[in-house]
Order: C-alpha cells, then structure tokens, then sequence
C-alpha cells in the first residue's frame, strides 16, 4: 500500500485547518481577548505540519484511491485534525493540560459536545468560537463522508445511499466533489438562515453565530455553562429544535429540492420514523412531567426541546433532566443510542439500520411460520440487499460490545453506574451531556480521570467514524500486500 498519497491529502486537509484558525484569532483580536496569539501559534505550527506534509508528497497526488487507502484517509484525517485541533486550547490562557485540549477537540471535531469547560462566561471569544468551528466542521465532514466515502467502504450498511447520492441513474449531481461542494452550500445557507433567526429572536450577533453553527451540526457546544438556559426564550428554543430537525434529516434531499420538490424529504421511510419517534416520545414525556404537578405547557415546552436534543445527539440542555425521575431519564438514555437519519450530521444507530433491523428480524418471523416461503425485506420500498442486512448486523453488534466496553472501563476508574453507562452511552453516541451528577447537563467532564478521557476519546471517534472504519485496522490481513 502506497502511503504518499494519504499524507499528501492529509497535509492539504491540516493546511486548510491553518486556514480557519485564524477567523478565531480575528474574532479574539476584535473582542479585545488575550488567546488571539494561541490562535497565530496554533494556525503557524499547523501549517509547517500540513505543509511540509503537503509538499514532500506532492507528486504523488491520485485521482483515485483503493480501498485500504481510503480506510487509512478516514481515520488518520479525523485523528490528525483533533490533534491539530486541540494546539489553541492547549497555547490559550486557559490552562488546559494535554489530555483536556484532547478532548475538548475531539469531542468537538465529532460533534459530541462533552466540555471540560466549567465556566463557558470566563472563556474568551476566540476560544468559544474555535468550539463552534470545530463541531460546525465536523458537521459537514461528517456528511459529506457519510453520503460520498463510507457507501464506497460498505460501512455498516451505508451502501443503502449508494442510490440516494451522486451515483443513480437520476443523479442529483454527477461526481462526488460537485456532490460536495452542493452539500457544502446547502450546510453554510443553512447556517446563515439559523444565525439571523437566532439574532432576530434577540439572541446577541457572537452568540447567535455560534449557536447557529453548533445546531446544524447537532454539536451542543454553548456559548453559556447553562447553555440555552442562560437565554430562557421559547421563541430561541423553537428555533433551536427546528435547526436540531434539520440537522438531522439526510441532508441529500436538500439538494433535490430544487429538482424534485420535497416528495423526496417526505416520502422517506427513515424522516417519518424519526419524526414520529420525536413526537410520539416528546408526548409521553410532556404527559408524565405533568402528573408531577408542571403545568402542562411548560412540561411540553421541556420535552421537546430535551427529547430533540438528546436524540440528534445535539446535548443542548435548558433544563436539568436528572430530576425528571426514573422514567424519563431512562428513555432519554434509550434515545442516546437512536440518533437520527442516515446522511445527517447526527451518529448513534440511525433510523435507516433501525428499520433494516426491524424488517430483518419480520422476515427471520416470517420464515419461522412459514419456513418454504420467499420473504424479501424492504427499505424505502426497495428490496433490502443480503450484504446490506449483514453489515447492518454487525454494526449493531459492534456498537453494543463497544458501549459495554467503554461502561465497564469507565466504572473500572471508580465512576459510579449511571455516569460509566451514559457516559460510555454518550461517547459512543456523540451526545455530549450524560445522566447523573458529574457528567449531567449541569456537570461537566472535567472531573473524569484522564485515562477515562482518552478512552471517551476513542469512544467519540468510533462512534463518529462507524466502527469498522477504525476496527478494520486492526485486522493483520488490512496490512498485507
């Protein structure tokens, strides 16, 4: 396997991070912040790593990639930008350790969320924008991956979207960077439309801004340690659960709106079952708050926004739902792992592997009942390939050992039960906040050992990268010529 052109790609990718460093460093620069030379240092040291990278392998540029190869881009592209990532956190004043910049970038590279921040007030513009720039990057990373790289990899069923992106008979647009740049548009309008709706319902212009790009890429970073709370606007939180919504709808029928109207949004199997989880779980919650004596609306108003941000993965907290009771906390733990539609910047298991699930095991009934008959499974009304049901089987499986995993690791450090399940549950899933006292939507991880830190970091990036990306890796025949 030929490595020059991954690290030729890869010092291209860090160049470009260069690149977006600086707006931190202009908005710190601007506020009168004191971390605007971090940023310099950060974006200098990136560039010589990206561009030396860059131009020892320039000549090894290709158009094309086998399939070891972009297994290897994948990963080492996300690893290195978290790395890169975390160099201003680790210059700025904050005084973070290695271990917490780690974190802090990879969870906001993957768009979970989880902070080591105590007090978001204290922090400089220049590095709340940076946690917004990161995650809306991340965002769009995600997507664009998720739609043009892992349906070519056979990831955990992603070929299902072979036929929903650049490569059907009826191609919303012909190649995979034309596809890009189409999704890549569509993301930075949308982000644009969420910043003036957020400033117009009287949020200030930086935080209106930052809370614009961190929606749409189902992030949950804040500019406030209460988050949306510290707003207290129903009109803010509307807008807000919109922009979750979207965020977390296949952002490919974005693109075929102009061409195909919305038929293609609304007649999607995945968005009505997720759009029929979210109320029909926001309903029972509501109800339930309100038998604990919270007026009904009030109630509704909690529910949604909670149910919508814990299931997008956003972490978005306007309230403290660990003092919800048993009931509600245990589905908004169930809702961690769900996550939203296929080709969205959301993760957990999707809506799309959920119903393949569904549907497989309908057919392995069916077959019990009747075992001569001819069952054949369906997803949009398409026959279900044998190879898709496979991987999505093995993604489910993957999945769950790793969240056992990562619960027994974390309690094996001394957490207690409910903060090693959600935590590992949150890791995996890129929520961000979990449940309980420590890592709640009042806490923070800041209190995590730094090994337990790592291995959250390492529960983000499988999460994020869908398991076998990373897991194939670790296979001797992956390294064989």
């Amino acid at each position: 396997m030929k490595f020059a052109p991954i690290i030729y790609l890869i010092g291209m990718l860090l160049c470009i991070l260069s690149a977006f460093m600086l707006v931190p460093a202009l908005v710190d620069w601007y506020y009168n912040g004191d971390d605007w030379p971090a940023f310099i240092a950060s974006s200098l040291t990136t560039l010589f790593i990206g561009g030396s990278l860059f131009l020892f392998n320039k000549g090894s540029a290709t158009e094309h990639l086998e399939l070891r190869q972009a297994f290897l881009l994948t990963n080492s592209a996300w690893i290195s930008i978290a790395l890169c990532g975390s160099l201003p956190f680790l210059f700025s004043e904050i005084n973070m350790s290695f271990t917490d910049a780690i974190f802090e970038s990879t969870s906001g590279i993957t768009t979970t969320g989880a902070t080591v921040i105590e007090n978001l007030e204290l922090t400089s513009h220049g590095i709340l924008i940076w946690r917004a720039l990161l995650q809306w990057l991340g965002g769009v990373g995600i997507i664009v991956m998720a739609l043009a790289i892992l349906p070519m990899l056979s990831i955990g069923g992603m070929q299902l979207f072979k036929t929903e992106s650049y490569e059907t008979p009826d191609k919303v647009v012909p190649k995979a960077a034309s596809f890009a740049a189409g999704i890549s548009i569509v993301y930075i309008t949308l982000t644009i439309i969420w910043a003036l709706m957020l400033w117009g319902a009287g949020m200030p212009v930086f935080d209106s801004i930052a809370h614009s790009m961190t929606t749409l890429a189902t992030g949950g970073y804040s500019t406030k340690s209460s988050s949306l709370a510290a707003f207290n606007s129903s009109y803010i939180e509307v807008i807000v659960i919109f922009g979750m919504i979207v965020g977390s709808l296949p952002f490919v029928h974005y693109l075929s709106i102009t061409k195909n109207g919305w038929k293609n949004l609304i007649n999607d199997d995945q968005v009505k079952l997720f759009l029929s989880i979210v109320f029909f779980v926001v309903l029972i919650i509501s109800i339930y708050l309100t038998s604990k004596n919270i007026p009904y609306m009030e109630a509704l108003r909690m529910a949604s926004f909670n149910v919508v941000s814990i299931i997008t993965g956003t972490g978005f907290g306007t309230s403290d739902f660990n003092n919800w009771g048993g009931f509600s906390t245990t589905i908004l733990l169930i809702l961690m792992f769900v996550g939203g539609c296929a080709g969205s910047t959301t993760c957990g298991l999707r809506m799309a592997r959920i119903q393949v699930l569904v549907a497989n095991a309908k057919s392995q009934i069916s077959k019990l009942i009747r075992p001569h008959a001819v069952v054949v499974s369906y997803y949009n009304q398409k026959p279900i390939p044998e190879n898709v049901a496979e991987s999505v089987m093995g993604f489910f499986f993957l999945y769950i050992i790793s969240f056992a995993i990562l619960a027994c690791i974390l309690g094996s450090l001394g957490l207690d039960l409910i903060t090693s399940i959600s935590g590992a549950a949150s890791a995996i899933g890129n929520v961000g906040p979990g449940l309980g006292d420590i890592i709640g939507p009042s806490g923070s991880y800041q209190s995590i050992p730094d090994i337990g830190k790592l291995f959250l970091c390492a529960g983000m990036i499988l999460g994020r990268l869908e398991f076998f990306a990373i897991l194939v890796m670790f296979s001797p025949l992956f390294w064989k010529n």
